[in-house]
């Protein structure tokens, strides 16, 4: 993967602002340690920080090439995974290649379907083109958002960036939050809005989107969302179709000239993908690699609960002896765990999931010394319905904002009388509901379902797949999600609750699709979430930080706080806080951890509030 930004003006000359164009780059660094380009004009300026996957010589960025008096310039992160089928489409209406990297293919792609290879290309990717003489800039972003793409406009200039801190570089664009994005903060953080930077002026390129500039304006459009349609296949051909495009989309994703490897918890989703990349890889006689995470003395302090009903670590070696991988098990201590919530925030430009992020990005940090690409299980439970919301039934808000009320009481009075928690979470709940894809006749029950299938994909999911990639792309690692294939998406939108509830088990349809290739204690096993830290030294070195932070007159936090409640958790027992206040695994120590967070953001970002 790797890093872009870009800054258009048509009525600057900008062939003078490399120096800032390339400052703007280099905080991109760690998404693309391996190289660095930038192109120069008059009113465009495009750099690229790349990681290497791909042909590492017919891949380099920014890449140029000609056609019909036209000149195209692109930068461009992600990965194409029908590279070989758009080679040879294009080869045949002409198009010549001098290596086997997809960066070429998208290009030729564009140049000759315009924004309608939008709709022709199958992967992850957000992407930037400059055509001239024309003056047309062309952005796109994938269909489910795995890969990031922020943009602003500034006077004359539109800037756009893989990720917010290469924008906040250029000395037009300030740190500044205004009321909406202190609402995103504390109502719905760490989730987002699509569409929504937080920062006053930034926004997102929503997935599934494309985006011109042009002397005429800014044009934005949606090239792909899901449809809703009557289902068709019975169970057993559902299961075969499930089974048949998962399969595929995870061998489509082998694709590296860099090693790779999976990341296998014992859990459902990991094993399947981890099942269907070991027969892969040793049909051409290679070992696949895999990687677990656990926490010191965590079996010590663990207590089951009905969001995290089991611990992993007994499962995981069933699985390494079947598949016969070479099985890496990594453990991460309570303390650098703490000290890694700093760095998670600089990963994300945000604070973030405390711990839970922290955790991936040391996690990342072992994998990459082996691997540079790796493959997840992230979004199975969002596609197929694995949370328990889906089947213990849902109240009429987003499920995964629990505890509202202490969202509202972590507020100063002056911020209290500025935002009400509870009425932003549902005006952003109502627009959602009413982005919904109908079907025509569904009856009530199933039309429910759809509407939380749809919440989940569209404003949960996006969460884990920021975390994923900005945890993992800070330290060089690339994280594939094949579950977010966009095929897969679309048929499984459209299965049945009663086949993804089969059996009266979650996830009930990809069960019974691997229920032959796979042990039965690993596929019927209660879901289990991303193993977090149940150390009470976590809690205690989190309650500290809290604490002295809130004795720091001088911290940017406490005029956004009620010093008094924080001080409160800070000092007491967190212990019987064990109620989630965000999705499954952020209680008590990740609600301190997650102030913490902000805390620091506001410092380090040096943000103006509005």
């Amino acid at each position: 993967m790797c890093g872009i930004v870009g800054w258009l003006d048509y009525e600057q000359d900008l062939s003078g602002q490399k120096t800032i164009i390339q400052k703007m780059a280099q905080t991109l660094a760690p998404r693309g340690p391996d190289q660095e380009g930038a192109f120069i004009s008059r009113h465009a300026l495009l750099a690229h920080r790349r990681l290497i996957v791909v042909d590492p010589q017919g891949g380099l960025q920014p890449m140029s090439r000609s056609r019909g008096g036209n000149d195209y310039h692109l930068i461009y992160n992600g990965e194409l995974y029908n590279t070989p089928q758009l080679r040879r489409e294009l080869t045949a209406l002409g198009h010549s290649f001098l290596g086997h990297s997809d960066t070429e293919v998208l290009l030729a792609a564009y140049m000759q379907w315009g924004a309608d290879c939008m709709r022709r290309l199958d992967g992850i990717f957000a992407f930037a083109i400059w055509q001239e003489p024309a003056g047309i800039l062309f952005l796109g972003r994938d269909r489910l958002g795995v890969k990031p793409l922020f943009f602003t406009r500034r006077g004359s200039s539109l800037f756009f960036a893989s990720e917010i801190k290469a924008l906040l570089a250029h000395p037009q664009i300030p740190a500044e939050v205004d009321r909406e994005g202190l609402a995103e903060l504390f109502a719905l953080g760490p989730g987002r809005t699509p569409g929504c930077g937080v920062f006053r002026g930034i926004e997102e390129l929503e997935p599934g989107h494309w985006l011109t500039m042009s002397h005429s304006g800014m044009r934005k459009e949606r090239y792909w969302q899901l449809r809703s349609l009557p289902h068709q296949d019975d169970l057993p051909s559902t299961v075969e179709k499930v089974r048949y495009l998962l399969t595929d989309a995870v061998q489509r994703q082998l694709v590296s000239d860099m090693p790779l490897c999976t990341l296998l918890s014992g859990g459902l989703d990991s094993s399947v993908l981890s099942f269907i990349a070991a027969e892969a890889l040793r049909e051409k006689g290679q070992v696949l690699n895999t990687y677990s995470i656990d926490y010191k003395e965590n079996q010590r302090f663990f207590q089951a609960n009905s969001y995290q009903p089991q611990m992993d670590a007994a499962f995981v070696p069933l699985m390494v002896s079947q598949l016969g991988t070479k099985h890496h098990s990594v453990l991460i201590g309570n303390r650098e765990l703490v000290a890694a919530l700093e760095q998670a925030v600089r990963a994300r430009d945000l604070p973030g999931m405390a711990d839970i992020d922290a955790s991936l990005y040391l996690f990342s940090c072992q994998i990459k010394k082996e691997s540079t690409v790796a493959l997840s299980g992230e979004c199975a439970d969002e596609l197929f319905g694995g949370y328990p919301w889906f089947y213990r039934g849902a109240s009429d808000t987003f499920p995964w904002y629990q505890k509202t009320e202490i969202r509202q009481k972590l507020l100063s009075a002056e911020l209290k009388d500025k935002l009400n928690v509870k009425e932003y979470i549902a005006f952003r709940y109502r627009q959602a509901l009413s982005q919904v894809p109908r079907l025509e006749g569904e009856a009530a029950p199933e039309a429910r379902m759809r509407e939380l299938f749809y919440l989940n994909l569209t404003r949960w999911m996006p969460v884990l797949l920021d975390r994923k990639d900005r945890m993992s792309m800070a330290t060089g690692l690339e994280i594939r999600v094949p579950f977010c294939d966009h095929h897969l998406a679309e048929y499984v939108w459209n299965i049945p609750w009663e086949y993804k509830y089969h059996r009266r088990q979650p996830k009930g349809v990809l069960r019974e699709a691997f229920a032959q290739m796979l042990p039965s204690q690993i596929v019927w096993r209660k879901n289990s979430p991303y193993p977090k830290t149940h150390h009470p030294v976590y809690c205690q070195l989190v309650q500290r930080k809290m604490l002295s932070i809130l004795k720091d007159k001088t911290s940017p936090l406490l005029p956004l706080v009620d010093v008094n409640f924080v001080a409160e958790l800070a000092a007491g027992d967190l212990s019987s806080f064990n109620q989630p206040w965000f999705g499954q695994l952020m209680s008590g120590p990740q609600l301190l951890a997650y102030l913490v967070q902000t805390e620091q953001w506001l410092r380090e970002y040096k943000v103006s509030i509005l």
